[in-house]
């Protein structure tokens, strides 16, 4: 499995090299159009590789995937802590029982009990 995954990493690289080779041309990022740039006054454009562009969008479009789903999943999260919390006080509870239970038979058998 772990080679099958390596041999996945190296095509996904191989591509994106070739990829990145063959979008090597310049083009102008604008963040506003010209007439509100020029209206106040802000020339916000740059010039970047068409790789960098392609491959920066898919990054910062993964990221914010990421971040929506991790606050979209919170709600589920929460939940299960409160479940955690539950069963160990349950846990811990059950655990009182059979000693307070114990107390009142054998020694044998409660040791018996105890590793059961």
């Amino acid at each position: 499995m772990r080679y099958i995954r390596y041999a996945f990493l190296a095509v996904l690289g191989i591509v994106l090299i070739s990829v990145s080779l063959a979008n090597r041309g310049a083009v102008t990022l604008k963040l506003m159009p010209d007439d509100i740039a020029a209206l106040l006054g802000w020339n916000l454009s740059t010039s970047l590789p068409l790789f960098v562009v392609a491959l920066g969008g898919i990054a910062v479009g993964l990221v914010l995937g990421f971040i929506w789903e991790w606050m979209r999943e919170h709600k589920h999260r929460r939940e299960a802590g409160q479940k955690h919390r539950e069963v160990r006080k349950l846990e811990r509870e059950v655990t009182r029982l059979k000693r307070a239970k114990s107390e009142e038979k054998d020694e044998v058998l409660a040791l018996l009990d105890e590793a059961s």
